[in-house]
């Protein structure tokens, strides 16, 4: 069964209100698109900014699913676009280009801020999948464990606590689509939290889950069979990401947790600082004798759209 834009709207927040922004800075669009087909090996990005021209019938929850984007960057990315009616040949940004966090490239890094997870190989970054993370008071734990088991057409219990808020629950859902956990399942080191599919995939992107990790149906197909037992894990918050790309220092800015679930209800989110990021800028541009374009820094933590964006080169040397 299909539904509309206007009833996938009533079905999960009831209405949201779009604010107003400027747009993408031209910069950041030039740098990241297509015009670059490869990144060096070593450098700490993975993939290329995209645009793309609505069609009638989209809402952003389309488009983010069918380019591997969560629905929080997509909002995010595009502050001003209704998302459940961003109309006939509006012009979109695609924010499928992104920094690494700053975490051992190995095995799966999950990063609460941007709501993705990056497979490594080798050290190298080998793809990335948006994510549904834990919501207020179910909150995904930080640290590090690694993936301990691995079940296809999961039976899900339903936890005692999950039963209380939601005494409806049965105490057993058999494997099926029906089945919140989807058709995967990977359990971590830590008791009760897994990475695992849904049948709820409009909550990719967003804080929804009680502490598990939500993949689209199509995406944790591929992780299922990519992801080994064993396979390290590290799970890090980190909404402000630096990296050297092309002789340039970028910066990269998500909303921190509780702005995205501001976000994902309002459209809009309080402003808030990111207190280290001064100081990481200075000791990243010391590092290459670096120039430091300050107001664009202030500009894109406060507007925390998560696009890699210019914001210090090497001076040049007469």
């Amino acid at each position: 069964m299909t539904t509309s834009p206007l009833t996938r709207r009533r079905l999960l927040t009831g209405s949201l209100a779009a604010t107003a922004a400027a747009a993408v800075p031209a910069p950041a669009v030039a740098m990241l698109s297509g015009m670059v087909p490869r990144w060096p090996e070593a450098a700490p990005v993975i993939g290329t900014l995209g645009r793309y021209t609505a069609r009638h019938e989209d809402t952003l929850l389309d488009v983010a699913r069918r380019f591997g984007l969560g629905y929080t960057e997509m909002v995010a990315a595009n502050r001003g676009v209704d998302p459940w009616l961003p109309g006939e040949g509006t012009e979109l940004v695609l924010p499928t280009a992104h920094l690494l966090p700053d975490a051992d490239r190995e095995g799966l890094v999950l990063n609460l801020a941007d709501q993705r997870v990056y497979r490594f190989r080798d050290g190298v970054a080998v793809a990335s999948h948006p994510v549904g993370i834990g919501r207020q008071g179910w909150s995904t734990p930080t640290g590090r464990t690694e993936i301990v088991a691995k079940t296809k057409n999961p039976v899900w219990r339903p936890p005692e606590s999950i039963r209380e808020e939601n005494p409806d629950l049965p105490k057993v859902v058999p494997a099926g689509d029906d089945n919140p956990l989807g058709h995967y399942k990977l359990d971590l080191g830590w008791p009760t939290y897994l990475f695992h599919g849904t049948n709820m995939p409009w909550g990719i992107g967003r804080r929804v889950s009680h502490g598990c990790v939500r993949l689209y149906p199509e995406d944790i197909a591929r992780f299922f069979d990519q992801v080994a037992v064993g396979t390290p894990v590290q799970v890090v918050d980190q909404p402000a990401k630096l990296g050297w790309v092309g002789g340039t220092l970028l910066l990269e800015v998500h909303p921190n947790q509780e702005q995205a679930s501001q976000l994902a209800r309002t459209g809009s989110f309080d402003p808030a600082v990111v207190s280290d990021l001064p100081g990481r800028v200075v000791a990243h541009a010391q590092a290459r004798d670096a120039t430091i374009d300050w107001p664009t820094v202030d500009r894109v933590m406060h507007e925390r759209r998560g696009i890699p964006e210019p914001v210090a080169r090497p001076e040049r040397r007469s």
